[in-house]
């Protein structure tokens, strides 16, 4: 079996010290730069360090103590009130099992998520979970942690199906009732305002909305299916371009939070009124969809539980438990103003 083929683990002192033929104790001090080791070895050492990928842990302690047990998290947009309840779930159930819980934002960029994976190999975490931001397309850094062992469990936004497990919403079911609901209170022509498409859970929603007006035998017009970056200014234009058609949309699914209020922010500008001109279903559990006016509403993510349930699936991990789980957390329609027409 070659090198590739086999499963890497984090270098160790004592991997470096058996390969070297000294003790431990001189590779630490080598790594340290201490005067009682020469400069020759101190570079043999170094050298290997750096071919072997050997990261130090930060969090090491005295041999008397035991190292503390955190986990990593890594979210898209940590401001928001879905990734803020997510991370309160995780915090939750890891605190109950005696772990410490570490939060890095990717701000949405690839190259944020991929240095936030890093730091925490570096700081020698237990496990993972993360949320992939909609830049991301490369997973060669979860494909490292899979070569290391490191156990990673996604919430949301997934990839590598078949190696890692997931929490996720029945964001399909819940895209085509919510569909459905605008068309029984009279809506017809439903525009989609969703994020970009490689993301699994634009998919899933987007599908969820076509299959509604499919089985109601309602034209799918594909100017009105709209998958761009997930911004409020973004949302805000694509919603005007919309409405500034002759055969505009009578009614918006949009994908998220930051989406759906910026759809509402330009229904609102352009002087329509919500629900009677123009209707509108967000997925979010924002609280502020139940403050706006008129309120907003929404297909809310059980936030909380899919933060305490990837834990539970990450400490299964941590354990030994190789096994790959799939759970589905349901989302809930919550009717409100903006889509009662009737």
């Amino acid at each position: 079996m070659t090198m590739n083929n086999k499963k890497q683990h984090r270098t160790s002192l004592k991997d470096l010290a058996q390969e070297l033929g000294v003790s431990i104790a001189t590779v630490s001090r080598a790594l340290r730069n201490s005067p009682e080791i020469g400069k020759d070895m101190q570079k043999r050492v170094k050298e290997l360090a750096q071919k072997l990928n050997y990261r130090p842990n930060p969090f090491a302690q005295s041999l008397r103590k035991e190292a503390p047990k955190v986990i990593g998290v890594v979210v898209p947009n940590l401001v928001t009130h879905y990734y803020a309840a997510v991370l309160d779930g995780i915090e939750d159930e890891a605190r109950r099992k005696g772990y410490s819980v570490i939060s890095a934002n990717s701000h949405e960029r690839f190259e944020d998520e991929s240095q936030a994976i890093d730091n925490f190999i570096s700081m020698h975490v237990e496990g993972i979970i993360a949320c992939l931001a909609q830049s991301t397309t490369d997973y060669s850094h979860f494909e490292q942690l899979a070569s290391m062992g490191i156990p990673v469990v996604f919430f949301g936004r997934t990839c590598m199906s078949d190696r890692f497990s997931s929490v996720t919403a029945n964001g399909d079911e819940a895209a085509m009732q919510a569909t459905q609901h605008l068309i029984d209170t009279g809506s017809r022509r439903i525009a989609f305002l969703g994020g970009p498409n490689h993301l699994d859970m634009v998919r899933r929603r987007k599908h969820g909305y076509l299959e509604a007006l499919r089985t109601n035998h309602l034209p799918i017009d594909r100017d009105l299916v709209i998958c761009d970056k997930i911004d409020f200014k973004i949302a805000q234009q694509q919603t005007e371009s919309l409405l500034q058609r002759k055969d505009r949309p009578d009614a918006f699914v949009a994908f998220n939070d930051i989406i759906a209020f910026g759809a509402f922010s330009a229904i609102k500008q352009m002087g329509y009124r919500i629900p009677e001109d123009v209707a509108l279903i967000g997925f979010t559990d924002d609280v502020h969809a139940a403050y706006v006016t008129p309120r907003m509403s929404a297909i809310a993510d059980q936030s909380h539980l899919m933060g305490v349930t990837a834990c539970q699936l990450l400490l299964r991990n941590i354990s030994g438990d190789t096994k790959v789980y799939k759970e589905i957390v349901p989302q809930q329609l919550i009717i409100r103003e903006t889509s009662a027409k009737k």
